[in-house]
């Protein structure tokens, strides 16, 4: 496209923009007269809009949850401070027992 032509375009898009964006074309509008099928309409709208809600909390919660997983996940023990914490470890509920032999 040539330089005339894009310039022409642009030109041409503008004219337009300025023509309908005048003050005769904003005018207010009544609900007076409005039919059951605006209303029905609407209601359909308003009711897809909160249906968003839904995947959007589910979003945001998990979010939530990884988040605070990685915030307050507690420390990697290494291998061999974990082996010996494991033999120290006494289960709830049992208790040493001396054993004779």
């Amino acid at each position: 496209m040539s330089k005339i032509e894009k310039t022409f375009r642009i030109v041409l898009t503008v004219g337009w923009i300025i023509l309908f964006a005048t003050p005769v074309f904003a005018k207010s509008f009544s609900l007076k007269d409005a039919g059951m099928g605006l209303w029905i309409f609407v209601i359909i709208g308003a009711v897809i809009v909160l249906l968003q809600l839904i995947p959007a909390a589910i979003l945001f919660f998990s979010f939530i949850g990884t988040a605070s997983t990685i915030a307050f996940k507690p420390k990697r023990i290494p291998e061999e401070k974990a082996a010996e914490e494991k033999e120290k470890m006494v289960l709830p509920g049992y208790e040493p027992v001396t054993v004779e032999k």
